[in-house]
């Protein structure tokens, strides 16, 4: 063995000893030839960012945490929320002012806007006003599996009045926005959050029916570490676009992206990300009473895009007249107006491809109510529900649970966790037909008080897909809906242990 192998092996032992290294032990090293499963484990630490509700002074927010109950997590974890660019309960540094959502450093640890006690149990906060900053949210431990934060803002009057709800979302570099606007009548801003120590560099980009618009300020957005940056979709371009494809990608860093869509005279809602670029494309739970759906799709590739327009109703498929498919050209956005393509059903759109397999983003615009009581809210195209999804700041009154099965008749569990405030936890199970969609009869806690949280789980069958409307009555009556995604709450950790033989092969 010569000197070179022997110092090679010699610093690989050193980093073994600091590092803890790991390599798969391979057949030929044991003589053992069984492969071993990858254990699925609960995710130790969750991220999660909320942007600034809202720069409307009658803005009233509330924030909902959860986390699923989750076994193998232990009894030790925390997690909470606080204001970006304060310090934190611990004392860190959370970074100077950055955007919109930034504050100045206090010198004093923040007090989170809501910490859980524990798993199971729904908490609450509130953050009033023009002034509730964004939120860096970070759990760990027990809190960590399946964490899940709700923003709701209620908006009495003004441009965007009415219901605004989104989840908290994972940082990440790339995020796509079908449905946002520049059109006169439209306020839109994208929200960037960047939850790390380091500055974020960030390139916005417009894509309209036309293809990529020039902007002259999209590229190379600095977002400050532990801060907010919102920007105004308008500002980054002189040309206004009724139907457009936004797209955030990180050069270096990383943050969470949500775009804020305003309307003059149909209020407003958070437009959420859609999920990756996919050939099939899943738009769960359009509200049966909806008088307006508009479908915008983008194609991201170089080839154009042909699709089939499905609606999974409680009866099956059904094509909408006159618009049984759609053409989406490379690098374009397209859109089409459904009218009020429900017909009082619950439905889901599903696209999928005549053809050729071109990945697409795809999202809806959904308008209820008419005249001066029309609300606005956006559908996501949107990943399936997988092993568990979980969505919170659900009321006594005014919840609608879609759940759809694009393929395979699939089996559901449903739970309603125990109240905010009090209030025992139920589960019960539905079976929804292949290619259809339900608006079932949500579980209700019993003796709720307060808000609670509903936990989606397949049992059998093929895919689930499902969305949660949420609508309010009073002075601003409106609605918001958010897609349930895999929680991503368990990650793959194969079976490994300490190998050096590996280097000498």
């Amino acid at each position: 063995m010569n000197r070179t192998t022997l110092s090679l092996i010699a610093g690989a032992s050193a980093l073994a000893a600091v590092t803890g290294f790991a390599a798969l032990t391979s057949p030929g090293a044991s003589g053992d030839t069984t492969a071993k499963a990858a254990a699925q484990l609960p995710v130790e630490r969750t991220s999660l960012l909320c942007p600034q509700p809202s720069t409307s002074d009658i803005a009233e927010t509330a924030y909902t945490s959860f986390t699923p109950v989750t076994k193998g997590t232990g009894d030790k974890g925390k997690a909470e929320l606080t204001a970006a660019g304060e310090e934190s309960a611990d004392g860190s540094d959370n970074g100077g002012g950055g955007g919109g959502g930034g504050k100045k450093k206090s010198g004093k640890a923040a007090k989170p806007v809501l910490e859980p006690k524990a798993p199971g149990k729904p908490v609450t906060g509130r953050a009033d006003g023009a002034e509730a900053p964004a939120l860096i949210g970070l759990a760990e431990g027990t809190f960590a599996p399946g964490w899940t934060v709700q923003e709701t803002t209620e908006v009495a009057a003004g441009t965007g009045r009415g219901l605004l709800g989104t989840n908290c979302t994972a940082p990440d570099t790339e995020f796509w926005f079908p449905g946002a606007s520049t059109a006169a009548d439209r306020t839109d801003y994208v929200h960037l959050t960047n939850p790390d120590d380091s500055a974020a560099v960030v390139d916005v980009e417009l894509y309209g029916k036309d293809g990529a618009l020039k902007t002259t300020v999209g590229e190379g957005i600095t977002v400050k570490p532990h801060s907010s940056e919102p920007v105004l979709l308008s500002t980054l371009t002189d040309r206004p676009e009724t139907n457009l494809t936004v797209h955030v990608s990180v050069r270096s860093g990383r943050v969470a992206a949500a775009v804020q869509a305003l309307d003059d005279k149909a209020g407003g809602d958070w437009l959420a990300a859609s999920a990756d670029p996919a050939p099939s494309v899943v738009i769960p739970g359009i509200p049966k009473d909806a008088t307006s759906v508009r479908l915008v799709v983008f194609a991201p590739g170089e080839r154009d895009a042909d699709l089939k327009v499905r609606l999974a109703s409680p009866s099956g498929p059904i094509t909408p007249a006159g618009n049984e498919t759609l053409h989406v050209k490379a690098g374009m956005t397209a859109a089409v107006d459904l009218g009020d393509v429900t017909r009082g059903e619950a439905g889901s759109l599903v696209l999928t491809p005549t053809d050729d397999s071109v990945p697409v983003v795809a999202a809806v615009r959904v308008v209820r109510g008419k005249g001066a009581k029309q609300e606005t809210a956006f559908i996501p195209g949107s990943r399936a529900v997988g092993t568990r999804a979980s969505v919170a700041d659900n009321r006594s009154k005014g919840v609608t649970l879609a759940l759809t099965a694009p393929g395979r008749t699939a089996e559901v569990k449903v739970t309603a966790s125990a109240g905010s405030e009090g209030g025992t936890a139920t589960t019960k199970t539905y079976t929804i037909k292949s290619k259809t969609t339900e608006n079932v009869a949500v579980p209700v806690p019993s003796g709720l008080k307060g808000t609670y949280a509903l936990t989606v789980e397949p049992v059998s069958g093929g895919p689930v897909y499902a969305s949660r409307m949420l609508e309010t009555t009073g002075d601003a009556p409106g609605f918001t809906i958010q897609p349930l995604q895999d929680d991503r709450g368990t990650v793959a950790v194969p079976d490994a242990e300490q190998d050096l033989s590996v280097l000498q092969r």
